[in-house]
């Protein structure tokens, strides 16, 4: 069997077998039995002509040949969720689905009323949020919209800048009475700060513009904005927040106000072939409204 007549489903089992690790889990995501997950496995190996997975204790390791097939087989799944997307809708009607794509604090802690509106006004539609720092490629497909908070580069989208979210310091209440509240940056060194783990794409563009600042030791990290967040609230130290989001919460108090003037800027995109889509166009619409009412309400 040559390689351009296999089957899809031989790809996409493939891909769940990369992404799980091994048969069994693989199955399970597919709703397949492991069986005929393993006959997909071979199936594919003869017809590329070499090996794609090799047994571990640590369960199924990709090949160096099956890493090399792993950006093609992504972008058919990609193209296939599109497809989907794409005809399940009729011509001309808002309805089918939409595929959001948006950092996880903004999909948790924003975007629900925004999209219980869109729903309301357009029940026909089916939403699918994805909730990921990750920037998702919207000229593949990955996702229909995506809400940035870096400016997308890509040509070929419709883009429109939806302002800047100011940012600033916060602390719970019963943490601020336990150890002070610090007046300047320099006291951060003396209180348990929250942050992340690794430097994300927007956190160094934000951080570029102040070359200068050295952001205070971590004491709790986590890769998930989220994360720090619930840490925030919970009164594990002082951590940076989305003014809008620490203002609106009566136990979180803003500290050094104006100290670091970070403001985080927002980006609605999708893919300019959508720009007519009856469902894209109203799904975008309604996110550029909701988010510019967000932006806006300090």
């Amino acid at each position: 069997m040559a390689t351009h007549d296999v089957d899809w489903d031989l790809y996409r089992t493939f891909l769940a077998v990369l992404q799980t690790g091994s048969l069994s889990a693989a199955a399970r995501q597919l709703n397949l039995s492991q069986p005929t997950v393993g006959r997909h496995v071979e199936a594919l190996e003869q017809a590329a002509g070499f090996p794609l997975f090799t047994r571990s204790q640590s369960g199924l390791q990709p090949t160096e040949a099956a890493l090399t097939l792993k950006p093609y087989a992504e972008s058919m799944a990609a193209t296939a969720a599109a497809l989907a997307r794409a005809t399940s809708a009729s011509p001309g009607a808002v309805e089918g689905t939409v595929r959001i794509s948006a950092s996880e604090i903004v999909a948790v802690e924003v975007l629900p009323p925004i999209l219980a509106k869109l729903g309301e006004t357009h029940p026909k539609l089916e939403i699918e949020l994805s909730a990921s720092d990750a920037v998702e490629d919207l000229l593949h497909r990955q996702a229909d919209i995506a809400l940035r908070m870096t400016e997308p580069v890509q040509t070929a989208l419709v883009v429109r800048h939806l302002g800047d979210i100011p940012i600033g310091f916060f602390a719970h209440r019963d943490y601020l009475v336990r150890r002070g509240t610090p007046q300047s940056l320099a006291d951060l060194a003396k209180h348990d700060v929250i942050g992340y783990d690794r430097n994300l794409a927007y956190v160094r563009d934000v951080m570029r513009n102040f070359p200068g600042v050295a952001l205070p030791r971590f004491h709790f990290r986590a890769d998930s904005n989220t994360a720090q967040l619930a840490m925030l609230r919970a009164g594990c130290g002082i951590g940076l927040c989305q003014r809008q989001l620490g203002l609106r919460d009566p136990n979180l108090v803003e500290i050094l106000e104006g100290t670091l003037p970070i403001r985080l800027p927002v980006w609605a995109a999708m893919h300019e072939n959508l720009r007519n889509t009856p469902r894209c166009r109203a799904a975008f619409d309604a996110l550029v409204e909701g988010m510019l009412q967000y932006v806006r309400s300090l």
